[in-house]
């Protein structure tokens, strides 16, 4: 072979020109995720530790000492609580989600199959509507308490939930979810001859379970754990309404509430140090102990309950299994049909109306709140899809210096509560800066849209992360080798392809915008009130049958986003979460 045909061919002089085919295109392309991260990320995250250590124009460490004092321990308190909470819910959400996935994805019983679905319902509650239909249902004056005092003649109610271990349990409810959907994913994945090999060599079924089964999904409990961690740090409405102040959210709302603005910004820094510190424990941890399925994708088959006893004992617990699942959703229904100020003392409500629903859409004030959600939600995920592809493009296709801050940047997000991101964006932007093109955004329409977006960024950027990965990059150098551009091949070759993880991010994205209440708490004005906001202000006034109503158009808007996300990207909508 002679050496002329040895080498490829010389790149055409319009190549050679083209600005894309140039080693620096890579940092005009990565140039502009910087600045965001930058400007939306870490700008805030320093001027509220700025105004943590300023106090009367001295930098001082007096707040902190404060924070740490033993003589008003209210803060390590609430420190200790926020901590407690969330590493049990943790364990609880655990046990649940990764049971209720086994015994799924593993056997085959009566009621299978509507549990499995029933299973995510509780994804279709937000925070606030899932913490108010628990109160209705098994609260002071819940129905369920109600109903058994009634019943027996008792003269106080036998249970409540309320107090630390009423946050917990709505915990556990709200958020087995994310475990039991990455567990699924996982448990599929798994090769049932490993489990015979071990059961072969003469280990028992929990010797199995803990040493073969457990280990494999050490990186979907991994996840799991640290998103649950995450949401139950930056829990507001839980404790709120069950009566717990000492946690940090409630702690930083009191601050500010208070004017106490230098020890909010204190209170704040410290939550997200604790947060960051947990990503990154759990991180180093998923890497040290790397488990890896080596497996030809054996597909696991579920084993059959035969035995009539068994088969009669798991048909009664799929339905009450299926009621308690169901009845968060059903009592918010019931109650949203109520005419406010006629539930007093009764178990259930004792007049009825469609007044809330025809209200809804007919009374300016009360829809409001709907319309500001959906177009503030829309404006943040046009931003959340643009940089989080975009991000997700370059952490997995570039090469580039800064590669790894980047990850680490767009991966914050998710350690940072609700409460912070908002304490933060009011420290950045409550005065012109050059990332607010010198306006103050502090009571403007865009502040609430820039905190969806930096809270819910990292969900497209996971989800289209994945799906790139799973993509064989030489389809698109075949393209580039053709002559396409990398504009052209991006939009004809590589959006396409990636279309299922990008959509499967972008809705769960938008459920999160709408719902989103941690933050919106602390930045909203009343020309902008959100609809979680909303629920909020009428549950106060005592006006539950309208709250219950925005409650459920609410999940009836999440439902319709996750059954068309399932439908269309599949999987890929448990990669994004």
């Amino acid at each position: 072979m002679s050496t002329q045909m040895q080498h490829a061919p010389a790149p055409t002089p319009a190549r050679r020109k083209s600005i894309t085919a140039s080693p620096y295109f890579v940092y005009v392309l990565v140039s502009p995720l910087f600045f965001i991260l930058l400007a939306y990320v870490i700008y805030p995250l320093y001027e509220t530790f700025i105004a943590s250590v300023n106090v009367d124009e001295e930098i001082t460490w007096k707040n902190y000492a404060r924070f740490f004092s033993l003589e008003h321990t209210a803060n390590l308190e609430a420190l200790w609580t926020s901590i407690y909470i969330s590493i049990l819910s943790v364990i609880t959400c655990g046990i649940v989600g990764v049971t209720m996935a086994f015994l799924l994805e593993r056997y085959e019983f009566p009621g299978r199959k509507i549990l499995s679905v029933l299973a995510l319902v509780p994804m279709a509650l937000p925070p606030l509507i899932g913490v108010l239909s628990f109160t209705y249902l098994y609260g002071e004056s819940g129905i369920f308490p109600r109903a058994i005092k009634e019943f027996f003649g008792l003269a106080q109610v036998p249970f409540s939930l309320k107090g630390f271990w009423g946050v917990v349990v709505v915990h556990t409810f709200t958020m087995y979810t994310y475990f039991f959907m990455t567990a699924t994913a996982a448990i599929k994945g798994l090769d049932p001859s490993l489990e015979e090999a071990a059961a072969n060599l003469g280990a028992n079924r929990f010797t199995v379970w803990r040493r073969v089964i457990l280990p494999m999904l050490t990186p979907a409990m991994i996840a799991s754990s640290l998103l649950v961690f995450m949401v139950s740090m930056a829990s507001y409405t839980a404790p709120l309404i069950f009566g717990i102040d000492r946690t940090m959210t409630m702690q930083i709302y009191l601050s500010r509430t208070n004017g106490d603005l230098d020890m909010a910004a204190t209170q704040s820094t410290i939550l997200s140090v604790v947060s960051v510190a947990f990503l990154l424990i759990m991180r180093w941890y998923q890497g040290a102990r790397n488990y890896q399925n080596l497996s030809k994708g054996v597909s696991v088959h579920r084993t059959e309950i035969k035995s009539k006893a068994g088969r009669t004992i798991t048909m009664v617990l799929s339905f009450i299994a299926t009621i308690i699942l169901m009845l968060p959703i059903l009592v918010l229904v019931l109650i949203s049909f109520s005419v406010d100020g006629t539930w007093t003392v009764q178990i259930l409500p004792p007049q009825y109306t469609l007044e809330h629903y025809i209200d809804l859409f007919t009374d300016s004030k009360t829809w409001r709140p709907i319309a500001n959600s959906l177009q503030l939600s829309a404006v943040a995920v046009v931003g959340i899809v643009l940089f989080g592809v975009a991000a997700a493009y370059a952490m997995v296709r570039l090469n580039f210096k800064g590669k790894t801050l980047m990850d680490v940047l767009i991966m914050l997000p998710w350690a940072l509560p609700g409460t912070v991101v908002a304490v933060n964006l009011i420290a950045a932007f409550s005065e012109p800066t050059v990332f607010s093109l010198n306006q103050v955004l502090i009571g403007t329409f865009w502040i609430i849209p820039l905190a969806y977006f930096v809270r819910h960024l990292p969900l497209v950027f996971r989800s289209t992360s994945a799906t790139l990965m799973q993509m064989d990059p030489s389809v698109e150098e075949a393209a580039r080798n053709l002559g396409a551009s990398w504009w052209y091949s991006f939009r004809r070759v590589v959006f396409p392809m990636a279309w299922g993880g990008i959509l499967a991010g972008t809705l769960l994205a938008f459920v999160q915008c709408i719902g989103e209440f941690v933050a919106s708490i602390l930045i909203f004005t009343p020309r902008t009130m959100p609809l979680s906001v909303a629920v909020y202000q009428r549950m106060y006034s005592f006006e539950f049958g309208t709250a219950c109503a925005y409650g459920v158009l609410q999940i009836a808007v999440i439902i319709i986003v996750l059954f068309l996300s399932r439908k269309v990207a599949g999987d890929k909508v448990n990669t994004a979460v």
